[in-house]
């Protein structure tokens, strides 16, 4: 999309025809617990995972009610400092991808857990350069990695949920390493809590929590 209210033009429009809903569940099965993980540490500290699936508004909304995580943020990966804004990226053509940063104690939640949620309800790992109605490469399902550990850990979780075929549709997401994140602009942090009523809100990134509610009770935290 070229910018804000061609995204919301769009939801609308696919909102009338069809009433369709971005993430819908119902439509894989069961996603695993990764077979390879990190081990909760002993000590509380704070750790980072970067990933991107569609727009980041949903993405930071689902991370923001997992337990363990401390913030998640929207920002912009894979492109260069100068076009890390959001008008430039809606372009397609900045190598950025709408994504978010998740902060997290790793003594409450492992790096695993956090990818098993990303593919769980965060997004369609299936859907190439996009996600519900938003199109085109900013929109990709990727994971940024920022060590060895994270790159084995992701590249394994894939491998496992290809063989044990979760998902209908081949899985797509890249994995590659995090050169740089930026945070997106103000106005982007904490759009769905700030916007509940806004539609693509509603019809896109409200299901996907609730999705979290449903299928990982013990994670969901209504903070």
């Amino acid at each position: 999309m070229s910018s804000f209210h061609a995204r919301v033009s769009a939801l609308l429009l696919m909102v009338t025809l069809v009433g369709v809903v971005a993430c819908n569940a119902g439509d894989r099965a069961a996603v695993p617990n990764p077979a390879v993980d990190a081990t909760l540490a002993t000590a509380k500290s704070e750790q980072a995972a970067v990933v991107s699936g569609g727009c980041f508004w949903g993405i930071q909304a689902v991370f923001q009610h997992v337990k363990g995580v401390i913030r998640a943020t929207s920002g912009y990966s894979g492109g260069a400092a100068g076009t890390a804004e959001y008008e430039l990226v809606s372009n397609g053509d900045t190598g950025h991808a709408e994504s978010v940063k998740i902060t997290y104690d790793p003594s409450q939640i492992t790096y695993g857990q956090l990818l098993r949620v990303f593919f769980s309800v965060a997004h369609d790992p299936t859907q190439l350069n996009r996600q519900g109605p938003d199109t085109g490469s900013q929109y990709r399902s990727s994971i940024f990695y920022n060590n060895d550990e994270q790159k084995r850990i992701a590249e394994a979780y894939i491998a496992q949920l290809e063989k044990a075929k979760v998902f209908a549709r081949p899985i797509v997401t890249q994995v590659v390493p995090l050169k740089t994140f930026y945070p997106a602009e103000t106005y982007h942090q904490d759009y769905a809590a700030h916007h509940p009523d806004n539609p693509y809100i509603v019809y896109n990134d409200a299901p996907k929590v609730a999705h979290l509610r449903q299928q990982f009770p013990d994670l969901y935290t209504g903070k």
